[in-house]
């Protein structure tokens, strides 16, 4: 069982920059006995959720959308069991909820499907204003 519980939300305008942290708590043996493809899907009210980006926590490898490359980095900490999304250039349209999620994998090919994950954090809000 894992909880994931995220924050670093809130206001900003646009051009502006935000950090979102995920921290991890593992019920059973633990983060590093093996390996999870995790990552941030955002969501606007009347939309589905969207990839935004993932790793998988075995090799740090990277997925992006196209519309945030460039714009954010995905990044794990695996001693603090946190995860990072930073975002810079913030636009308008990256207002939305913003979800933390998790799966075991034994693929670095993480999927970007929303219903393929099966841990989610409960959610921190993202709001750019111009």
């Amino acid at each position: 069982q894992v909880q994931l519980v995220e924050s670093g939300g809130g206001s900003v305008q646009a051009g502006e920059s935000l950090r979102l942290s995920c921290v991890a708590s593992y019920a059973s043996s633990g983060y590093t006995d093996g390996a999870y493809c995790t990552g941030w899907f955002r969501q606007v009210p009347g939309k589905s959720r969207e990839v935004v980006a993932t790793i998988y926590t075995g090799d740090s490898t990277t997925y992006y959308a196209d519309s945030v490359k460039g714009r954010f980095t995905i990044s794990q900490d695996k001693a603090k069991n946190t995860l990072y999304l930073q975002m810079t250039s913030l636009k308008l349209e990256d207002t939305a909820m913003y979800y933390c999620t998790a799966r075991t994998a034994s693929s670095n090919h993480c999927n970007t499907y929303d219903l393929w994950y099966n841990y989610w954090g409960q959610g921190t809000q993202v709001t750019v204003s111009s």
